[in-house]
């Protein structure tokens, strides 16, 4: 009976398996991402409704077995839009996936760690690196403009190389840095200049290739920076670079070229209206001085004999010259070319990522040119199942031949104050015979070489000691070595009436940073979710300075100190400075809907006083995915929201070094040594502290095709450090302290929108922040003003930092074309003086802008993309500094063309005053006729490319080749009369110990304008 009942079941048994294998079919086929037709390894394959599953292999190849013709395939992968696929009667189903534009799928750095976005409790801005590629710029921060909320960032003017202001939320200190801190692949980097500190800014991250850069993660509120702690008050920017994948080794080759221009020029008085207007400013002096025009010592005469030198014999009254000095100032073929090669690849053990990059560019400025030559390699390793290493290494060699300041006659933008009935050159040779020095002399006798070697690596090394819980040990170094040649000729400006003077400047930067930290991730009864993260760190920073100086030079060819007959002086410093840091942070949530962070971090740094050495730096946040509760989960609208809130304290410790210290400087007496002292000691110095509320939603509709981001924040910093002043029987003026406050705050808020998909694809995103900084408190006094007699920026409490402050411009009186300014005294507010001095100082305006953001369209059709990016800044004034001499008619500068509309007769109507040669008439003086409005939008970039069809690369054998054409700067609008509104003079944005001056900013002093540029590449993979 039992064989029989065996038997039985045996059979039934095996006539049930062979139905259910006839049922069960096997799929096979290759994933690749649509962006480069690449294959895609680690594709996750999982039949739907089941753990049943696979993944792809290095060429993106899988196979599954499927159990009917009615199973859906899901296809996953990070980074990508996932995929679904029903089996029906096919066996091959070849996957091709696109990147996920939804925003709440990304997986953000939050320094130390990683996290999705939809758990995050703070505010992070994440950029893409692909936003940024091939880009015709050589600073890093400019591809950031516009693409981040609440980041603001400025460049001083259009040199190349020069320093960049960037902000995010707004400027949280008076004297110290307000520049964010940049990590890269975990290193903190040297941001600051370095370069000497009699010039203009140079920027360290012009030594980036931002081409390596995988993505851009910006810190900006309290509960994500603080982990930072003493240098998060500013918001910090954690650059990733790229790393290989496993598979087959991919190369890509991108090649561009273009040429650049100024996004504006300015229109001058010609040879003859600036003759006309020279002779009737001199015969307004005259009538004035009670002096006949025809005196011998009348200003027409004077006037007379200036024009006859400046002409160089040519006949000044018919126009025999006309020369356009602004066609001088630029460069007419500056031309940009950059080569980018890399390869990544590797096995399921190792992975590396290995590059190379050519730039050379000209700059719109005649003699400006940079070239940078770099390379990366990003390897990583996989030794056992536990234990993982690697490194990430960079080398750079920039080279950047500089002009001089803005605050130079020898810069080129101030050829345009020569008289135009000068000529260019005479006999074949520049004149040297012109109103001001003729800069292009600087051409041919002057070398201003800024030559930058960098070396930045960090190697890692990871065990997991447990499931879910790292180890990780890193250890980084940014190397910077600068050299700063300077020769000038005899016959130049800077030669100083020696037979050429030259000099010498070594700039050595070691900075080392090394770290060793846990990462623990666990869930606890399914519901409870926590990572955790605790680690040390330790970094320091030794720069090293040596300067030397030369003159009389045996010829012009010899341009090293060595052929010097005279070494006129030298000199050399050590600057030192260090941290030691512990941090923590938790990260807690609890049944995909409710979310807490607390993190903290103790920082202790030489900077501050023996009484301060440490500091606390504690920040949290909570966060509650509303869209998770059952009463939205079946929305067909909402599909995401999230409320997230954060405090958080955070500090600023980028000050001078040794500002804590009683120091002496070394003096002789009498041929002795000796020591006289300079600063006195604060023992209670500490750095200023930041603390931050931030309030937000996250939100996505329709799916997420509309996903977004909205917040408020509000910062208050205080224990600013001031110098403040003290009793005089100190025998010191000042000694710097903790005192003052300011505050930021501002709303943020984000779109991004999937508005059409299919053939034609359309995705969008727009960004606008709105910042208000007020100085709260400055001890003792209510404004620091450093009493120019030009520039208007001051600190005054109830104001933004760098408030205009001056006198308010009427216009012209119509009778008699004197200048006029408000009173704006008490009695009489809105009446007029042409007394320049009876008028008040009044507040005038901010530098500082209202709103700024960004507008993006991407397009996609067929083969087809295209780029468009609108970057726009509002609300903020510009103070053309150099207004006083380009309007002023006092002396002999050639005029901007408005002058043409100058009071002359009784009754005119104008703003012009009348011209008075040697006069002032509304020319000097700190007032509002050269403030305007600095508001602009501008389109930053525009690419548009073609990738070639694969049927057509398999006959090539490529995998990819792109064609584009890129601009930057192609269109700007605003109603700044001046060159660009982005500006900020760069003889004036940094202190004379090279420290950021954030006090003075939107000045324009013949600041260069931003570059028009228009590149065409190709990019081939293979």
């Amino acid at each position: 009976m039992m064989n029989k009942l065996l038997l039985t079941f045996s059979l039934w048994f095996s006539v049930g398996i062979s139905m259910l294998l006839a049922q069960e079919k096997t799929i096979t086929g290759t994933v690749i991402s649509e962006a480069d037709n690449s294959p895609l390894p680690g594709v996750s394959i999982v039949v739907k409704g089941s753990t049943q599953g696979t993944i792809s292999n290095i060429d993106g190849a899988y196979t599954i077995n499927v159990p009917s013709p009615e199973t859906t395939l899901v296809f996953t992968f990070v980074g990508m839009t996932p995929v679904e696929r029903v089996v029906g009667n096919q066996s091959v189903i070849d996957i091709t996936m696109n990147e996920d534009v939804t925003s709440l799928s990304e997986i953000v750095i939050t320094g130390y760690g990683e996290q999705l976005k939809t758990d995050l409790t703070g505010n992070i801005a994440k950029i893409s690196g692909d936003d940024i590629q091939n880009m015709p710029v050589t600073n890093f921060e400019e591809t950031l403009q516009g693409r981040a909320s609440g980041v603001f960032v400025e460049a001083s003017n259009g040199k190349l190389g020069q320093g960049i202001k960037m902000r995010i939320r707004g400027s949280s200190s008076v004297t110290a840095d307000n520049q964010p801190l940049f990590v890269i692949d975990g290193v903190p980097i040297t941001s600051q200049n370095v370069g000497d500190p009699t010039e203009a800014s140079t920027n360290p991250l012009s030594d980036i290739n931002f081409n390596d850069v995988e993505s851009i993660d910006i810190l900006k509120d309290a509960s994500a920076a603080a982990i930072y702690g003493s240098r998060a008050a500013n918001g910090v920017v954690i650059i990733t670079t790229k790393k290989g994948v496993r598979g087959k080794t991919k190369f890509n080759l991108n090649y561009q070229t273009g040429v650049s221009s100024p996004t504006n020029k300015r229109e001058w008085l010609n040879a003859e209206q600036y003759v006309d207007y020279i002779l009737e400013a001199a015969g307004n002096s005259d009538r004035i001085d009670g002096v006949p025009i025809d005196d011998p010592d009348s200003w027409t005469n004077y006037a007379i004999g200036r024009l006859e030198n400046l002409s160089n014999g040519t006949d000044w009254r018919n126009g025999e010259v006309n020369t356009n000095w602004e066609d001088q100032i630029y460069n007419d073929n500056a031309t940009n070319n950059r080569v980018d090669l890399s390869a990544s690849g590797g096995s399921d053990k190792t992975q590396f990522y290995i590059s190379g990059s050519y730039l050379d560019q000209e700059g719109i400025l005649v003699g400006n040119e940079l070239e940078r030559i770099s390379g990366r390699m990003n390897l990583d390793h996989q030794a056992t199942d536990k234990f993982k290493f690697g490194m990430n290494m960079s080398l750079a060699r920039t080279s950047n031949n500089r002009v001089s300041d803005d605050n130079a006659f020898s810069t080129p933008v101030q050829l345009i104050a020569q008289a135009p009935i000068s000529q260019v050159k005479i006999d074949g040779e520049y004149n040297s015979n012109t109103l001001y020095y003729n800069g292009l002399l600087d051409l041919e006798g002057v070398s201003r070489s800024d030559v930058t070697f960098r070396n930045l690596t960090n190697f890692y090394a990871g065990y997991e000691i447990i499931p879910g819980l790292v180890a990780r040990a890193e250890f980084g170094v940014d190397l910077l070595t600068q050299n700063q040649d300077r020769y000038y000729a005899s016959y130049t400006d800077g030669g100083n009436g020696t037979n050429g003077y030259g000099t010498s400047r070594w700039t050595r930067v070691f900075n080392y940073n090394t770290k060793a930290y846990l990462n623990y991730d666990f869930t606890a009864s399914e519901i409870h979710d926590f990572s955790v993260t605790a680690g040390i760190e330790f970094q320091q920073s030794n720069t090293d300075v040596t300067k030397v100086e030369g003159q009389e030079f045996p010829v012009d060819d010899l341009t090293k100190i060595a052929s010097a007959a005279d070494i006129a002086g030298a000199t050399s410093t050590l600057n030192e400075f260090s941290f030691l840091s512990y941090f923590g942070r938790v990260n807690y949530k609890f049944n995909n809907k409710y979310l807490v962070t607390l993190s903290a971090r103790v920082d202790g740094s030489s900077r501050f006083g023996e009484n301060n050495k440490y500091g606390i730096f504690p920040a949290g946040s909570v966060g509650w995915i509303i869209s998770e509760e059952g009463f939205l989960q079946d929305s067909e609208v909402l599909s995401f929201l999230k409320l997230r809130a954060s405090y958080g304290i955070t500090g600023n410790a980028q000050i001078g070094n040794y500002d804590h210290l009683g120091l002496y400087n070394a003096e002789g007496y009498s041929g002795e040594p000796g020591l006289q002292p300079t600063q006195i000691y604060n023992p209670d110095l500490t750095w200023e502290k930041t603390a931050q509320t931030d309030i937000g939603f996250d939100f996505g509709f329709f799916n997420d095709r509309l996903t977004g981001e909205i917040d408020y924040y509000y910062k208050k910093s205080t224990d600013l450090l001031l110098d403040v002043n003290v009793p005089g029987t100190s025998g010191y003026r000042t000694q710097t302290q903790n005192i003052g406050e300011l505050e930021n705050k501002g709303v943020e808020l984000v779109l991004n929108g999937t508005i059409l998909t299919g053939e034609f694809k359309w995705n969008s995103s727009f960004n606008i922040a709105f910042n208000r900084n007020k100085i709260l408190d400055l001890g003792e006094s209510d404004i620091i003003d450093d009493g120019s007699s030009r520039v208007m920026n001051v600190v005054k409490v109830g104001e933004p930092i760098g408030v205009f402050y001056g006198k308010e411009y009427a216009g012209v009186d119509p009778s008699n074309g004197d200048a006029l300014y408000y009173l704006n005294t008490a009695d009489d507010p809105r009446g007029t003086t042409n007394d320049f001095d009876a008028a008040e100082y009044i507040t005038l305006g901010s530098p500082n802008p209202d709103f700024v953001g960004g507008f993006t369209n991407n397009f996609a059709y067929k083969n087809f993309d295209l780029n468009i990016f609108f970057q726009f800044v509002n609300g903020n004034k510009v103070h053309n500094v150099g207004g006083v001499f380009q309007f002023a008619g006092d002396w002999f500068d050639n005029q901007q063309i408005e002058e043409v509309n100058r009071w002359q007769n009784a009754g005119d109507a104008t703003d012009v005053p009348e011209a008075r040669l040697g006069y002032t008439n509304g020319g000097y003086g700190r007032s509002s006729r050269y403030l305007y409005d600095g508001s602009y939008i501008r389109l930053k970039n525009i690419t548009l490319g073609y990738n070639v069809p694969s049927s057509t690369l398999n006959r090539v054998f490529l995998s990819s080749a792109r064609i584009y054409v890129s601009t930057v700067n192609l269109l700007t609008f605003t109603d700044y009369p001046g060159w660009d509104p982005e500006v900020s003079a760069d003889y004036l944005t940094s202190n004379s110990d090279g420290s950021a001056n954030n006090v003075i900013q939107g000045t324009d002093f013949y600041s260069a304008p931003q570059a028009k540029t228009i590149t065409f590449g190709v990019k081939l993979g293979f």
